[in-house]
């Protein structure tokens, strides 16, 4: 029985990598001045595709071919005499040379099978290749993912230029073991990398080599991006540690990962997500050539299944609950890594922001907490547990000390000091010996994710000190009910308040268990984010932008805030 194949797909792809190949291939003798090494390469292996595809408008072009000898020319002069390219902030990169090499060997399978008008390209990517095997041969890394980005590479030179030492290098960093947790997720757990590296390198080093485990681990992983896939088509990148815990990253990006394991397993959940990566239009150029690379993909996908819903899930380990539903979409996290290492750091998650609310039109992007203690930044759980279903409790101590004088056998006649970090700052004070006089602070959030919002019940304890509750909205709407105070800000100090955006709405209310009244709209030395001396030292600033709505006052307070998702009735 022969196997449907989906045409459209395969023309959509086709178009894709025609908006960018057309103008290349018109240009065909003009140098590619400034050109990042790692766009070199990939340009090339789109030309090459597009030369290849019967479905591409540059199919059998020779201006294609020309194009991709320039910009081969251009990739061999930003070639050093090490084997790895010049340029970008990593000086020397293995991992950053691998990945250009990736599309280097790819081109190579591509021009290799397309007869004699390829030939000088077929040659000058291996020339390109052999001359960085050495360097990446033993090259090392220095972020998680570059391990499998660099696996790749050398599987991928051993594909086109056999070689047993490609695979001892190969095996020897699998030896350490895929870094992804009884989750499913990477241990930087982000969707960025996920989807640009880790799962394309290993779902590569799966087929170089055999492994069926190194497969499992992408499906796992696939598996639970599904419940961090938003209603917005972006997968939630809150709990990252890298780059894009400030940012929503696009689901396109996984496409062709869960087309190829929707087509594989038959999974209807996969084809789902597939079909919704696809939802915006195909406008990745590189996918034309994976097509061709892995003709899998160009096959018919399994039925989809419909959105489970209602959906919960909590990720254990990276301290993240979602809760989806016909009216809402929550998220509540308590991941922060910051707590623990106490610092502000890349490789960190960092993110403050504490609750999402999707509803409709109308998106509540962050909650965040700020107080002012010791100028220790706004609170990021250091604990999260799980009290009953889609019941939790976030919370965090913040502790500051005052020190006492040195004991006498710790004194030095001429003062001298190491100077040493306290957590806080650093002095020439020797610290550690010295008897301590400690001021704590303790907030504590529970929060109930309901089928149409949330209810939280938040308590700062402690010093009088002031504190601000943020609630950011995306833009599209403005609060009704809350005062205005400038800059996109508003207060809300009692009653109601709600945040209408097209036909979806999204009301709050708060009421003051214990502590003061709270903070009119003339505080605005109270209703601020303070983003924390970690961030103001170096004159940043993690702060959200939108429609900021503050509720404060000066601490202890306890107070709860009711969210609620909606539609307004109709006017009669």
């Amino acid at each position: 029985m022969s196997i449907p194949l989906d045409h459209e797909f395969v023309r959509a792809a086709a178009r894709a990598a025609d908006r960018a190949a057309t103008p290349l291939a018109a240009g065909a003798d003009e140098e590619p001045t400034g050109v990042p090494h790692r766009v070199l390469a990939r340009r090339v292996k789109t030309l090459v595709a597009a030369y290849r595809s019967p479905d591409s408008a540059l199919h059998g072009s020779s201006r294609a071919v020309a194009a991709a000898m320039t910009h081969l020319r251009a990739l061999q002069a930003a070639q050093t005499l090490t084997g790895l390219f010049a340029g970008g902030d990593n000086v020397q990169s293995p991992p950053d040379s691998a990945f250009t090499v990736n599309d280097v060997c790819d081109a190579h399978v591509l021009a290799a099978g397309a007869g004699p008008e390829l030939r000088d390209v077929t040659a000058a990517l291996a020339e390109i290749a052999d001359a960085a095997t050495g360097s990446l041969l033993t090259g090392g890394v220095h972020t998680p993912n570059h391990r499998w980005e660099l696996c790749a590479a050398l599987a991928r030179l051993h594909r086109s230029f056999p070689d047993d030492r490609l695979l001892d290098r190969v095996e020897e960093w699998l030896a350490e073991g895929v870094d992804i947790d009884a989750e499913g997720l990477y241990s930087e757990r982000s969707a960025n990398y996920a989807a640009h590296v880790s799962n394309p390198s290993l779902l590569l080093l799966a087929e170089v080599l055999g492994r069926a485990d190194l497969l499992a681990a992408v499906e796992r992983n696939l598996a639970t991006t599904l419940d961090l896939i938003r209603p917005d088509g972006t997968v939630e990148t809150v709990h990252s540690r890298r780059q894009d815990q400030y940012h929503p990253f696009p689901l396109a990006p996984y496409l062709p990962h869960y087309r190829l394991l929707a087509i594989r397993t038959g999974r209807a959940d996969f084809a789902r997500a597939a079909l919704l990566a696809a939802a915006g239009g195909i406008d990745d150029p590189d996918l034309l050539a994976q097509t061709l690379l892995t003709p899998e993909l160009c096959r018919a996908l399994p039925a989809p299944a419909p959105e489970p819903l209602p959906r919960d899930r909590y990720l254990t380990t990276a301290r993240l609950a979602a809760r989806a539903s016909a009216t809402a979409h929550s998220v509540l996290y308590g991941g922060s890594d910051v707590p623990e290492h106490r610092r502000i750091r890349s490789g960190l998650a960092c993110n403050p922001t504490f609750l999402r609310l999707f509803a409709g039109d109308a998106v509540l992007d962050a909650v965040r907490l700020s107080r002012g203690f010791f100028d220790l930044g706004p609170f990021r759980a250091a604990d999260m547990q799980q009290l009953a279903d889609n019941r939790y409790r976030l919370t965090e101590t913040l502790t500051a000390a005052y020190y006492q004088p040195l004991p006498m056998d710790r004194r030095r006649v001429d003062g001298s000091y190491g100077l040493v970090d306290e957590g806080r700052f650093s002095a020439a004070m020797a610290f550690p010996d010295r008897p301590r006089d400690e001021v704590s602070h303790t907030t504590r959030v529970e929060v109930d994710l309901r089928d149409d919002g949330a209810d939280l019940r938040i308590d700062i304890s402690g010093p009088r000190v002031p504190w601000a509750l943020e609630l950011t909205f995306r833009p599209g709407g403005e609060p009704e009910g809350a005062v205005p105070v400038g800059d996109g800000r508003w207060c809300l100090t009692n009653g109601p308040m709600t945040y209408r955006a097209g036909a979806d709405e999204i009301r709050i209310e708060t009421a003051v268990e214990a502590g003061e009244p709270l903070a009119g709209p003339d505080r605005s030395d109270v209703l601020r984010y303070d983003p924390g001396q970690d961030h103001t030292v170096v004159g940043g600033t993690d702060a959200t932008t939108g429609n900021r709505v503050y509720i404060g006052g000066l601490g202890p307070h306890t107070l709860t805030v009711a969210l609620r998702a909606g539609r307004p009735a109709p006017v009669v």
